[in-house]
C-alpha cells in the first residue's frame, strides 16, 4: 500500500484527510470517534469566547434529486466553555498521540487576545493552529472572521501577532467571499503564517418559502446570510487553491477544503496544490464512516499508478493550469457521434441548434433509420453536446491535426505589436 502519511508545515497526519472546523469537530466525543473510523487530523470548532447559538441554524439546497448539493449554515464559533474545550483537546491528544489535531481560532483583532488564546491551546499539546479569519456570518459583524479577512493588513497583523507567541505551526484560514484571494495569502504569508487554507464558507441564502416568504432557515420569522458550502462550491474552491499554488508570492503549503466529498475530488486538490483536504458537508450528510472509502479509493488510485508516497502527487497539476491568454488558438477539437451507442433522444441536437453553432444534423440512412452526425467544418469543440448527452460514450470530443502551429492571444497581440512597430519604422 502507498505511504498516504503527509506533512503540512511539520503537522504530521497519518493521512491527508481532515475534518475540518465545523458542527463534526465540536466535542471531544466527536473527534475520538472521527479518529476510530480512520481521519487522519481534524481542526477543533472554532474557539474563542463563547457565543450563543440560534435555532434554526441549517438548511440545504438540492438539486435533480441530489438531497445536500448545497449546505448553508447561520451556526457561529464554539458555544462551550474554553475550559472545557481545552480539557478535551487534551485527553483526545493523549487518546491519540499519532492523529493531528489543530485549534481553530477567532477572537477579537487585538495583539493580548490573540498571545492569550495562543497560549492557552498550545498548552494543551495541539499540533497546530488555524487562524478563522473566514466565518462570514455573525463573528464578522463583530469584526472578527471575514471581516478580518477581507482586509489583508488585518490579515497580516494578526498573523504576526499569533506568530510572535507561537511554538506550533500557524494555518491562516482565508475566505472566499473577496474578488482576489490570492491578496490576502500573501498577506498572511509576509505576517509569517506556515501555511494557509481555503476556502471557508460563501455568503449565501439558502432560499425563501414561497408559501410563508420566510427565509430559508429562519429564527422566529428572521433570516441572515449564512456560509454556502457542500459539492456546489467544489469548483470555486479548487480555483482559489489553484490561483494560491500557482503564484511564486505564496511559497507555503496548503490545506484545502470546499465541497470534498470522495477521494476523487481529494486527488483534484492536491494536483492542484493542496498537501491534503478537509471535509465538512460530506461527513455531516454521511457520517465519519465515509473517510474508510475515501483511504481505500487513494490507496488503489496510487498503486495503479505506481505512486509510492501521496505526498509525490502534490501540486503535479499546477503548471497545467494558467490564464487564457496563454491557451492555444489553433488547438481544435469536434464533436464525433457513435451511432451504435447513440439512442437518438436528441438533446444533443437540441442544445446544439438552441444555444450553440448549430452544427448536427438529424439525418436518415437508406433504411430509413434515423441518426445524428456532426458538421465538423462547423463545430467548434465547446464540449456542450456531450456534457448534456445521458449516456456515457456516445459522444466523444476528438482532437483534430494542427495545421497551423500553437498560437495564443497574447502571443498573438505581441505578434500585431511587432508588426505594427515595424511599419512605423518604415
Amino acid at each position: 500500500m502507498a505511504d498516504l502519511t503527509t506533512n503540512l508545515a511539520g503537522i504530521q497526519s497519518p493521512n491527508p484527510f481532515w475534518l475540518a472546523s465545523a458542527p463534526p469537530t465540536n466535542s471531544g466525543y466527536q473527534v475520538q470517534r472521527a479518529f476510530e473510523a480512520g481521519w487522519g487530523g481534524a481542526v477543533w470548532k472554532t474557539l474563542g469566547d463563547p457565543i450563543l447559538n440560534v435555532s434554526s441554524r441549517f438548511a440545504a439546497v438540492g438539486f435533480n434529486g441530489q438531497r445536500v448539493a448545497g449546505f448553508n449554515n447561520i451556526e457561529l464559533i464554539t458555544d462551550r466553555p474554553l475550559e472545557v474545550n481545552l480539557k478535551e483537546i487534551y485527553e483526545t491528544k493523549k487518546k491519540f498521540p499519532n492523529h493531528a489535531i489543530i485549534a481553530s481560532l477567532m477572537v477579537e483583532p487585538q495583539q493580548e487576545k490573540w498571545h492569550e488564546i495562543v497560549k492557552k491551546v498550545e498548552d494543551v499539546g495541539v499540533d497546530g493552529l488555524e487562524l478563522n479569519f473566514g466565518c462570514p456570518h455573525g463573528m464578522a459583524e463583530r469584526g472578527m472572521g471575514a471581516a478580518s479577512g477581507q482586509v489583508p493588513d488585518l490579515v497580516e497583523k494578526q498573523t504576526h501577532w499569533a506568530k510572535e507567541v507561537a511554538q506550533t505551526p500557524v494555518i491562516v484560514k482565508l475566505t472566499p467571499n473577496i474578488t482576489d484571494i490570492t491578496v490576502t495569502a500573501e498577506a498572511a504569508v509576509r505576517g509569517g503564517a506556515d501555511a494557509v487554507s481555503m476556502i471557508n464558507t460563501i455568503n449565501s441564502l439558502a432560499g425563501v418559502d414561497i408559501h410563508s416568504w420566510n427565509t430559508i432557515p429562519h429564527v422566529a420569522g428572521k433570516g441572515a446570510h449564512g456560509g454556502y458550502c457542500g459539492p456546489a462550491v467544489k469548483p470555486i474552491a479548487l480555483n482559489m487553491v489553484a490561483e494560491c499554488a500557482r503564484s511564486p508570492f505564496i511559497n507555503v503549503p496548503i490545506s484545502g477544503m470546499g465541497g470534498v466529498s470522495n477521494w476523487q475530488e481529494a486527488v483534484e486538490f492536491m494536483l492542484m496544490g493542496a498537501t491534503g483536504v478537509q471535509v465538512c458537508t460530506a461527513a455531516m450528510h454521511h457520517g465519519f464512516r465515509i473517510v474508510e472509502d475515501m483511504i481505500q479509493g487513494l490507496n488503489y488510485y496510487l498503486d495503479e499508478r505506481g505512486i509510492e508516497k501521496v505526498s509525490d502527487i502534490v501540486g503535479k497539476a499546477v503548471s497545467k493550469y494558467s490564464d487564457w491568454g496563454n491557451l492555444d488558438l489553433n488547438y481544435k477539437v469536434v464533436a464525433r457521434i457513435d451511432p451504435d451507442t447513440c439512442i437518438n433522444c436528441n438533446k444533443c441536437h437540441i442544445s446544439c441548434e438552441d444555444t450553440s453553432h448549430q452544427c448536427i444534423d438529424m439525418l436518415k440512412d437508406p433504411s430509413g433509420k434515423s441518426y445524428l452526425k456532426v458538421r465538423e467544418e462547423d463545430c467548434v469543440g465547446c464540449n456542450l453536446c456531450s456534457i448534456v448527452c445521458p449516456v456515457d460514450g456516445a459522444i466523444s470530443m476528438v482532437e483534430l491535426p494542427n495545421e497551423q502551429p500553437p498560437m495564443t492571444w497574447n502571443e498573438r497581440q505581441a505578434a500585431l505589436q511587432a508588426t505594427a512597430a515595424q511599419r512605423l519604422d518604415v
